[in-house]
């Protein structure tokens, strides 16, 4: 079986060969490296390493998907329109399979007023106990014991199966991949119904040649380097948080479902992948994903939408920059008004043209330096509802939006152009 490593674009591997502590030291190693990808070989008491960064740059996340980093959204929406069928399903029976042991792996303990040890990178795999469509999700887990977890599960689609089970008395059969590829990872983060799979999607990724894995439990899950099987229980909930999340902020502390874990396979000389909590990579698999609903919804409004990013300094959740082909004066406005409706979540928008590189910071300020005028172009929206992520969003999750209009106003044209882009 093909490790991590060979997946990956590994050109400016960093390797740690020091001894290190998943107790805080791990976390402060990593927080040296923000864009690159680091391998930590020497975990005390642990026999497997920790990978970490494998999607921290859009340059990584489109090399894995065969795309140019300013097209990886259409890249991304092709994908989901498009998902394929997966024609073939291995057996576990290559992977070491043993009773599960959560001692075993080297989880990592982040900041100091943590709840405890967290799996970062870890894809539940789930059955809708109605239709049998399988479903793929990154959830933060905390460890509880060696064999149990409290998971963090928000009103999505794992969060429907596992209600709709516990409305049976039933537990809900879960599998737990850790240390995929990183465009398997990302297709799992990609926001489609309920009535698809996004293994299908991560097929399209992969041009049909993504394989399963059959789990003994039934589930089917993508090559990776552990994987973990168990249930989420019934009727059972414990405290989990605190945990920093993608603010670089605590959220706070729930009770939440608890999975007990029976089985532990991994491959021989597996790696275990570690997301730093509000790290690039965090924010990336997050908040990417959501930029083609605000794209497509955009673009019902504004059909010339060019290009749309959730920046990495709005933590790839609170700030979008959108690109549009503006054709008339109230262009701009309407994108704002559209892609604050598409993602509840999103703080501030800002609509430039398509002479301004969205993916430069620098070059967004300068548009709003330069072709915004205050009380012509900037929409306030009080007492919208936001993200709980927002530090300052009240107790009922209500904060203020804000759209910055840094077009060029088309009845005057000739004021805004760049004279370093003339040829």
């Amino acid at each position: 079986m093909e490790s991590i490593i060979d997946k990956i674009d590994n050109t400016n591997l960093i390797t740690i060969t020091d001894e290190i502590s998943t107790v805080y030291e791990a976390t402060e190693v990593l927080k040296k490296y923000p864009r690159d990808t680091v391998i930590l070989e020497n975990i005390t008491g642990r026999d497997i390493p920790i990978i970490s960064g494998i999607c921290n740059t859009r340059e990584k996340i489109a090399k894995s998907i065969n795309s140019n980093v300013d097209e990886i959204i259409h890249r991304i929406i092709k994908a989901m329109e498009n998902p394929l069928k997966i024609a073939k399903t291995n057996t576990i029976k290559k992977y070491n399979s043993t009773k599960a042991d959560l001692t075993k792996l080297p989880i990592l303990t982040h900041y100091k007023k943590d709840g405890g040890a967290y799996i970062t990178s870890g894809v539940v795999f789930a059955k809708d106990p109605k239709t049998g469509i399988q479903n793929a999700s990154i959830h933060r887990m905390l460890v509880l014991d060696n064999n149990h977890l409290g998971i963090r599960l928000v009103p999505r689609n794992l969060y429907t199966y596992f209600k709709e089970s516990e409305s049976l008395n039933k537990d809900l059969d879960i599998s737990i991949a850790i240390g995929m590829d990183p465009s398997t990872l990302l297709a799992s983060t990609t926001s489609i119904p309920i009535d698809q799979d996004e293994m299908e999607v991560a097929n399209y990724f992969k041009n049909g040649k993504l394989e399963l894995i059959e789990c003994e439990n039934g589930l089917k899950v993508p090559d990776a380097e552990i994987i973990l099987e168990g249930k989420i229980l019934s009727g059972e909930r414990s405290e989990e948080g605190p945990f920093v999340d993608l603010t670089d902020t605590y959220d706070v502390i729930r009770d939440e479902p608890v999975i007990e874990l029976s089985k532990l396979h991994t491959k021989d000389n597996p790696y275990y992948h570690s997301i730093l909590p509000a790290g690039f990579e965090h924010r990336l698999l997050q908040g990417l994903p959501q930029e083609p609903r605000i794209y497509k919804s955009v673009k019902n409004t504004v059909p010339t939408v060019k290009n749309v990013i959730l920046t990495e300094g709005g933590c790839c959740w609170l700030h979008a920059a959108i690109s549009i082909d503006k054709q008339t004066q109230g262009d701009g406005k309407n994108a704002i008004l559209a892609s604050l409706s598409a993602h509840p979540s999103l703080k501030h928008a800002v609509v430039v043209d398509t002479d301004i590189n969205i993916l430069d910071p620098e070059d967004i300020e300068y548009a709003i330096a330069t072709r915004v005028k205050g009380d012509d172009d900037i929409l306030i929206v009080p007492k919208a509802r936001g993200s709980s992520l927002d530090p300052v969003a009240k107790p009922d999750g209500t904060t203020t939006k804000v759209g910055i209009d840094a077009t060029k106003n088309l009845e005057k044209l000739e004021k805004f152009q760049r004279v370093s882009q003339d040829n």
